[in-house]
């Protein structure tokens, strides 16, 4: 599903953990990720299968990654996209440049070689 959205996988850990998959009739209909460094997330991979989009399936995998980022305390949580800025918007992240990421963030492998320097960064603070 993730190759088929051209979204990175080559530095995927082997456990995904903080990993959520949606699941219809043993279909997988979706995935996300969070990957946390140090007091900050960082959000992966959401992708919903075409013929599943529009159906609210990418709002619950967000919601559970922001409610799993809280749970930890973490202070935001940070993506790069090259797709889904807009709809990112609407769900309160708000897009800045790359000198102004956490540090942690940017010892990533996504942030610093995976996802191209086109990629819009975003962050949504947790409170």
């Amino acid at each position: 599903m993730l190759t088929a959205a051209k979204l990175p996988v080559s530095d995927l850990p082997t456990s995904l953990t903080n990993f959520y998959v949606a699941v219809d009739a043993g279909k997988v209909t979706g995935v996300i990720g969070l990957e946390i460094y140090g007091n900050y997330g960082l959000l992966r991979s959401l992708a919903v299968s075409p013929q599943y989009r529009k159906q609210g399936i990418a709002n619950i995998l967000l919601n559970e990654v922001e409610c799993l980022a809280k749970s930890k305390k973490l202070k935001a949580i940070y993506l790069l996209t090259e797709t889904a800025s807009e709809y990112f918007k609407r769900k309160g992240y708000v897009s800045l440049s790359r000198g102004e990421v956490a540090d942690e963030i940017k010892g990533s492998s996504e942030f610093s070689h995976v996802c191209p320097v086109s990629a819009m960064v975003m962050k949504k603070e947790l409170n």
